[in-house]
């Protein structure tokens, strides 16, 4: 592996080291588009040509330093505890060649308290791309490890896309709501996880359309659930579970109000408002799941600038009262 000093811009996190590392083997590719008959498969032609016209290096990246995460632990104080685990790992890999191996995560929890947003913040954390795979619209297995090239209409899966098509050794790949997989299927959409999960067995990860081994070893799995009854007992083995509890008032209260800031700061049309949120503000917003929160505020900065006011008022937010997204919080 070669070791650079630059990474790809996109992080807002300063990221000086990565490694790039080989995620399949150029001589595999070429013997399967060596076999292919000329009148046959052009969209595996056109793969594997792709395949080889990239290469096989991608940024296997990681902080330089165990970065300072005082403002995640802020903005997220319900993940507390697997903050902490990120930090041992991150900390585990300073000062030598090795990547950053976290245990596959299983966050276990309400909706809309923010598991989602969590790996999206984790991704841009570690510096490394995220692709979001939602488990309750699929049917079948083949959209982790992709479907054999003898189907009509066939093509990679999720993992082959962010490993050869993206830019990342170790992308954060999102399973979301893994509880709702379908058990319908014909094929078992966890099928590839089995694998997927497992350090040795992910380094020579083949996906079904390509059938070409892909190392996805480096890949960092969040998973997301609402309950864990449904999910098979191989599979939870596989993975660290936390229990993510909607938050106490006081740090709902923290939550509205580092949303509110954020917003504000993000938007040329921040200027126009207040710099901190009134106290019954967000005395209404706490009681809100954090999904909610945002939605919430958008609508109320934007009935505050119909009124050219430069406070945002409790009669500005969406009316309060129904059920649907209602969370509550921890006393």
């Amino acid at each position: 592996m070669e070791t650079r000093n630059a990474v790809p811009q996109s992080s807002p996190f300063l990221l000086p080291v990565a490694q790039m590392r080989r995620v399949f083997a150029p001589e595999d590719v070429e013997r399967k588009l060596a076999k292919l008959q000329s009148d046959e498969h052009d969209s595996l032609r056109s793969t594997y040509r792709r395949m080889l016209e990239r290469g096989p290096q991608r940024f296997q990246v990681k902080p330089s330093g165990v970065p300072d995460m005082a403002a995640l632990y802020q903005t997220l104080p319900n993940f507390t505890e697997v903050l902490d685990d990120v930090k041992r790992h991150v900390a585990l890999a300073q000062d030598c060649p090795d990547g950053i191996e976290v245990t596959p995560i299983l966050l276990l929890g309400p909706p809309g308290i923010g598991k989602t947003h969590f790996a999206k913040q984790l991704a841009d954390l570690l510096g490394t791309g995220m692709s979001l795979v939602p488990m309750s619209s699929m049917t079948a297995g083949w959209l982790l490890s992709g479907s054999s090239a003898q189907w009509r209409g066939a093509k990679p899966g999720k993992v082959f896309e962010a490993l050869v098509d993206g830019e990342y050794a170790n992308p954060v790949i999102v399973v979301d709501e893994i509880d709702k997989a379908s058990s319908d299927a014909q094929y078992d959409p966890l099928g590839a996880l089995y694998s997927l999960l497992e350090h040795d067995t992910a380094q020579a990860f083949t996906d079904e359309f390509a059938e070409v081994p892909i190392d996805a070893s480096q890949v960092i799995w969040i998973t997301t659930a609402n309950d864990e009854r449904s999910i098979p007992e191989p599979i939870l083995n596989r993975m660290n579970v936390y229990e993510v509890q909607a938050p106490s008032l006081q740090a709902a209260r923290q939550i509205a109000r580092n949303l509110y800031v954020g917003i504000r700061a993000a938007h040329g049309w921040g200027a126009h408002f207040e710099p901190e949120p009134r106290d019954d503000v967000l005395d209404q917003l706490c009681e809100l799941p954090p999904r909610e929160m945002r939605r919430a505020l958008m609508t109320g900065f934007g009935n505050a600038r119909l009124q050219q006011r430069e406070a945002v008022q409790v009669a500005d937010l969406p009316k309060a009262g129904g059920k649907k997204g209602s969370m509550g919080f921890l006393q």
